[in-house]
């Protein structure tokens, strides 16, 4: 078996893949993007979900990728185990409702033994696959697999709930008698034994069903568009080519291993081993997520680098390093992986500054905190008290998990309960606060009391602001470390007024930088930036470059802009004395409220979307105007009826089309908005509707979605084009018609039919009629109708119905006039429904109920016999 690098294993992989017509897929950012279910990317196929779970189409229907991943869910096993991380590559091919088995596994057997690319030994190679899957099995022996070297195992069956499933194939490396102490062989394999010596490597899916939950998995239906997920750990391939002993020595973590043990005074070997390999892992996820935008912080993916860093930091210490150690590791993390990830380079000295920031922040907190962990251990007996495992989070930011680790290797254990109760009691008193902040905040003492100018600037160039102000939670402070909220002499940073949403971005020097992440308008209408310390502290006369997110800001001005379009167009095309009741305008969408006491129809709809388009291809400019407010009123400028206004107001024109008094960022030119896509026309209280549209790109996007909706239902239609839909459904609809007659009608002749052999076959108990009528299949209406046309016809009759729909049964009791002065059919169903293990009510002259089985019917049948007589 040839060696080669990881960054030669990585590019084979993809370049095999990409011979094989595969769109080669760019590893996805680790902080997911509109996925709010994950907390970061922690597989392969998981920034591909959009396409498996069909709410995005894929420009290709073959893809391959090499993806970074973060798993943070047992941490601790870190450094204890051969091949457990935190960060890894997930390399996958996929199959979006391309090709499947017969393809797939030739690919993997070329792939995994031929020269050109792994030549790994055949006769090493262990594949496992489920019993029932024996297309799979028999493929793997065509291709040149010994059969004995085919194991079938029951968990080989990939499912998570409803939704699609399917068996699946792995395939594990012998790594020899070496790593199997106890000469178990396939043993190991066969019983599921966690070991050393056979090592999966990858993992091939074949979606193929449906489950659904309460159905046996031989039951499952097939699903119409078969789908192949495959993932292949890059770390353990690593370890099989380069033949070491664990992941931790191969190319991918050695560098930084024998970087730390330059600055250890203790050598990787023996017990010394955990706090290298965590050191190691932890900085490889603390470098990639601080690439791909993530920060330390207290809560969320951000407390779980912060806690990642903290425990890296602390085993850097056992081996007698100094904070600020981890910082210099980043380079090498960076150089070590920027082949297949260029882009660590161009953060590389940001990354280093905010780790190195983080370390002197954690150096107090270890320093203070471990002291005082260290006098609490000393008192306990067994258990450290959950008060005081909380006092070290609240006091000293020491965490939770910190203070187990620290516990357990004093062979004692923390009270977590009591933690969660500190906790929780803490949260209770945050969220009552937090209603009096949110009313009343900018209202605090401090803020108020604070009356330096600040000024905003609309224009979009480069800007250094002073630091005027320095704020926490609305008490003024002179320093931030964490997060906080800061007033320049001047900003560029839009506050949030007016509907618009306040600008973002971050504010930087050589010493420090911080995210800025909301904008509003303090007591005495200073620009208050609500921000988050990225690495370095903010200090009074600090200065910093301001940086909005100006393309985020681009996307909103075009829905600010066409927001004014739109009033003026529904003003003309639907109602003159229709006014602006709310609105809201973001990057992505923009709402609009307005008086309104009826429904737009969809004829205006269309037009309205139509006028505002053509306005956007006029392309008018657009003027802003500063002004007196009463002759800003007479050129007839549209303002809020309820605001109030400064003695000069800002008017913003677009031509003769519309003018609005408005403080917003706007469009120079209608052009630059597009298009303009109507998403939805409703009600939202009485007399108000609102109308949510979008522009730009989205709206383009948008409209590219309705066409491929169409397009599908074209196809399901079997129409050639969308033009042809209105006729095909009417069609459908008069055949629906027809059928529903049809049905009908042969419903009525099964009904009668059924229904005389019921009436032939009664039983006379004291005077009255049984009549038992045993359903399959019929529908809640047939079972009324029987039941009603035998008690019209015979005032002594007790009617019995048992409709057998599967899974559901349902019962039913009718009685005829005479029987009704003597018994309840709401009573007598009730009756029988105790036997047959289900429920039931109604009228005193017809009731029903429902059951799972009707096993004891002949009890219940009888019952009503006993309450007969």
């Amino acid at each position: 078996m040839k060696y080669m690098t990881s960054d030669e294993i990585r590019d084979t992989w993809l370049r095999f893949f990409k011979s094989k017509g595969h769109y080669v897929e760019p590893s996805a950012s680790l902080v997911p993007v509109n996925d709010p279910t994950l907390l970061w990317i922690n597989s392969g196929v998981a920034a591909l979900k959009k396409y498996f779970d069909g709410s995005e189409r894929p420009a290709h229907r073959r893809i391959t990728n090499a993806q970074k991943s973060i798993r943070t869910n047992d941490i601790e096993n870190v450094g204890h185990t051969a091949r457990h991380h935190t960060f890894f590559e997930m390399m996958g091919n996929f199959s979006i409702g391309d090709y499947f088995r017969n393809e797939v596994i030739p690919w993997a057997y070329e792939l995994l033994f031929s020269e050109e690319n792994f030549g790994l030994d055949k006769d090493k190679l262990y594949v496992t696959y489920h019993p029932s899957d024996t297309a799979t099995r028999d493929l793997w022996i065509k291709c040149g697999l010994a059969p004995d070297h085919l194991i079938p195992l029951e968990g080989n069956f990939w499912e998570i709930g409803e939704g699609p499933c399917g068996p699946d194939t792995e395939m594990f490396y012998d790594r020899g008698e070496k790593y199997d102490p106890q000469g178990l062989g396939i043993k190991l394999l066969k019983d599921d034994i966690e070991n050393d010596r056979y090592i999966e490597i990858w993992n091939i899916v074949f979606s193929q069903y449906n489950a659904v939950p309460g159905k046996k998995r031989e039951e499952y239906k097939e699903l119409p568009q078969k789908n192949i997920d495959t993932g292949a750990g890059l770390e353990r391939i690593c370890c099989i080519i380069q033949g070491t002993e664990t992941n931790y020595e191969t190319d991918l973590f050695m560098p930084y291993i024998k970087e730390i043990e330059k600055n250890a005074n203790k050598p990787y070997e023996g017990e010394n081993k955990l706090a290298y390999r965590v050191i190691a892992d932890h900085i490889r996820s603390v470098t990639f997520a601080l690439a791909d935008g993530a920060v330390f912080s207290n809560d969320g993916r951000g407390y779980v680098l912060r806690r990642l860093l903290r425990r890296a930091e602390r085993y850097a210490n056992s081996l007698g390093i100094k904070s600020g150690f981890l910082s210099k590791l980043v380079s090498v993390v960076c150089n070590n992986m920027s082949h297949f990830y260029p882009y660590l380079l161009e953060k590389e000295e940001k990354i280093a500054k905010t780790v190195l920031s983080e370390e002197e922040k954690f150096a107090k907190t270890l320093k203070s905190g471990e002291a005082m962990l260290n006098d609490y251990l000393a008192k306990c007996e067994e258990v450290l008290p959950g008060v005081d495992a909380f006092k070290l989070f609240d006091t000293y930011g020491f965490p939770l998990e910190l203070t187990v680790e620290i516990a357990s290797e004093k062979g004692k254990k923390v009270d977590i309960d009591g933690y969660n109760t500190e906790m929780n009691a803490q949260k209770e008193r945050a969220r009552n606060a937090r209603g009096t902040q949110f009313s009343m905040g900018l209202q605090s003492a401090d803020l108020l009391a604070f009356t330096e100018k600040s000024e905003f600037t609309y224009e979009e160039k480069p800007l250094v602001g002073t630091v005027i102000g320095l704020f926490k939670d609305g008490v003024k402070v002179n320093e931030l470390t964490e997060d906080g909220e800061v007033i320049f002499d001047k900003t560029d940073f839009y506050a949030e007024s007016g509907g618009q949403i306040s600008d973002i971005g971050i504010i930087e020097n050589t010493d420090a930088e911080a995210e800025v992440l909301y904008v509003s308008k303090a007591p005495n209408k200073q620009y208050l930036h609500k921000i988050k310390v990225v690495f370095g502290s903010i200090k009074l006369g600090d200065k910093f470059d301001l940086k909005p997110d100006l393309k985020r800001r681009k996307a909103t001005k075009k829905n600010h802009s066409c927001t004014h379009i739109l009033q003026k167009t529904l003003q003309m095309l639907v109602n003159p004395e229709i006014h602006q009741e709310g609105s809201y305008v973001s990057d992505t969408v923009l709402r609009f409220d307005f008086n309104s006491d009826r429904k737009l129809t969809e004829e205006e709809i269309e037009a309205v979307e139509q006028k505002v388009n053509e306005v956007i291809f006029e392309a008018i400019p657009q003027e802003t105007k500063i002004m007196a407010k009463d002759e800003a009123k007479k050129t007839g400028a549209m303002s809020l009826f309820n605001e109030k206004y400064d003695d000069f107001v800002r008017v913003v024109s677009f031509g003769d089309y519309s003018k609005e008094f408005c403080a917003g960022t706007h469009v120079a030119n209608t052009s630059e908005i597009m298009a303009f896509a109507i998403v939805s026309e409703e009600a939202i209280s009485s007399g108000i509707r609102r109308i949510t549209a979008v522009t730009g790109l989205n709206a383009i996007k948008f409209l590219a979605e309705k066409r491929a909706k169409l397009n599908d239902v074209s196809k399901s239609l079997g129409v050639k084009s969308d033009k042809e839909i209105p006729a095909k459904l009417k069609s459908l609809s008069l055949e629906k018609d027809e059928l529903k007659n049809r049905i009908t009608a042969l419903e009525g002749k099964v009904l009668s039919s059924y229904l005389q052999q019921v009436k032939n076959s009664y039983e006379i108990i004291n005077g009255k009629n049984l009549y038992v009528a045993k359903l399959e299949n019929f529908t809640h209406n047939q079972v009324t109708d029987l039941a009603k046309d035998i008690v019209l016809g015979d005032q002594n009759a007790i009617v019995l119905v048992a409709n057998d729909n599967g899974a559901k049964k349902e019962i039913g009791i009718a009685l005829g006039s005479e029987v009704q002065k003597s018994y309840k059919a709401g009573m007598l169903i009730k009756e029988i429904a105790v036997i047959l293990g289900g429920s039931g009510g109604g009228k005193p002259d017809m009731a029903f109920g429902g059951t799972t089985s009707l096993e004891k019917l002949p009890q219940a049948i009888e019952r009503i016999k006993e309450l007969a007589k």
